[in-house]
């Protein structure tokens, strides 16, 4: 395994920070102004959009991609320290196309979509023209465990219908979403794994209603974490997605490659805090001494330094290994990464916003922002007691024992 950037990953790094250092980050304050003022998606988005696709920063991932498809064709390995990049800003991604949950979707269909959905969904995606969801969790169940998900989708006719309650499904409210990616079961009589199928439903679809847009530890979304109302919305059946049956072996397929996005962003996060937490310990004096100079800020920093790093490591593995043997064989791998880094990320926030101390409470910072979000994801895609659960499960099957069975390690003299 050998993690040292390649060329062409070094010149994307710092065409993409540049673009980042002149046109994002100065745009910081006026997006949240814009938002906070009832404005999304914000003025300046789709300017930014199109100089960023000018750029060739674009799709900055999709290996799959086919023919003249915009996008630079990364692997997870090439995409994964571009994510962390990304991850500084929470709105940047979706300046180049990159944002969840489209990426995750834009796999989905690269990957097994019919000709005429590529052309009526994923080409329009591509393109940056439409945005999309991932309608899976739901309210009445505990959906960590996809088997328990209690939407229907019935066969009537040629049409499929669906019926059911889903939440925190993120882009709902984005006025650009125009579909989503429904998980439902199709079969009940079906083996558990074999019961759930995804199907693809316009926004705009009878029956399809938006409860509400959830907040998240009081924290708005303005693209929306929506709870969402499926009464009889009927849709045709060349909309499902794949094959009957298939839908807790697709999701398996998108929850790798958005896991590694996901995590590289929130290490961009972290970064980004221990930054902000080395420079305030510098500038701001306390009891006669810099920050910096007391024993515990010092611990906090050096503490921070070393759990990034080794985080980012295993991600960049985990990459790694998606790219070269595949999501299944990296399955413990991505369930690391998962508890690992949205752990890592919330520490490092936590400190620094204690060094910060009220400031680091404020909007003034993106301390308590970056907190929250990285708190929500230790549920989101799964909570990490049921990664712990799945680890120590995959560990116990490597390691085999019989009871009797004495290890050499601990045998004693006869």
């Amino acid at each position: 395994m050998d993690f040292a950037y390649s060329p062409k990953v070094e010149a994307l790094r710092a065409r993409l920070s540049a673009f980042m250092d002149t046109h994002i980050v100065p745009r910081i304050h006026q997006w949240q102004q814009e938002v906070n003022a009832g404005q999304f998606p914000v003025s300046f988005m789709e300017g930014l959009r199109d100089k960023a696709r000018s750029e060739g920063l674009w799709n900055l991932f999709l290996p799959p991609l086919h023919g003249a498809e915009p996008g630079t064709r990364l692997s997870n390995l090439e995409y994964a320290p571009l994510a962390e990049i990304l991850g500084r800003v929470p709105w940047a991604s979706e300046v180049f196309n990159c944002q969840a949950p489209d990426s995750g979707n834009m796999e989905l269909l690269e990957l097994f979509a019919t000709p005429a959905q590529r052309k009526q969904w994923l080409e329009p995606l591509l393109d940056g023209k439409i945005r999309s969801a991932f309608a899976m969790t739901e309210p009445a169940v505990a959906s960590s465990d996809a088997t328990n998900i209690t939407t229907r989708i019935r066969r009537d006719g040629d049409d499929y219908v669906i019926d059911g309650r889903k939440w925190f499904i993120t882009n709902a409210a984005h006025p650009n979403c125009q579909f989503l990616i429904v998980m439902g079961k199709t079969d009940l009589d079906a083996p558990s794994h074999s019961q759930q199928s995804m199907i693809l439903v316009p926004r705009d679809t009878p029956g399809l209603k938006i409860i509400r847009n959830i907040t998240v530890i009081n924290h708005v979304a303005p693209e929306g974490h929506c709870e969402i109302d499926f009464k009889g919305v009927r849709v045709p059946k060349e909309n499902l997605l794949g094959v009957e049956g298939s839908g807790f072996a697709l999701a398996q397929a998108r929850l790798g490659p958005a896991r590694i996005h996901h995590c590289m962003r929130s290490i961009g996060a972290a970064e980004l805090a221990l930054e902000l937490m080395i420079e305030r310990a510098q500038a701001r004096t306390a009891f006669g001494k810099r920050l910096h100079e007391h024993g515990v800020v010092a611990e906090w920093i050096a503490k921070s330094r070393i759990e990034i790093d080794q985080a980012r490591l295993l991600v960049l593995k985990t990459a790694w290994m998606i790219d070269t043997v595949g999501g299944k064989a990296a399955r413990k791998e991505v369930s690391m990464i998962k508890v690992l880094v949205l752990n890592v990320h919330t520490a490092v926030c936590e400190r620094a916003i204690q060094v910060f101390g009220a400031m680091g409470l404020s909007p003034d910072t993106p301390l308590a922002d970056s907190w929250t979000w990285g708190r929500a994801l230790r549920i989101a895609d799964g909570p990490d007691e049921v990664h712990l659960q799945g680890i120590a499960r995959m560990e116990i099957q490597a390691r085999p024992f019989e009871v009797g069975q004495v290890s050499p390690y601990l045998a004693r003299p006869q």
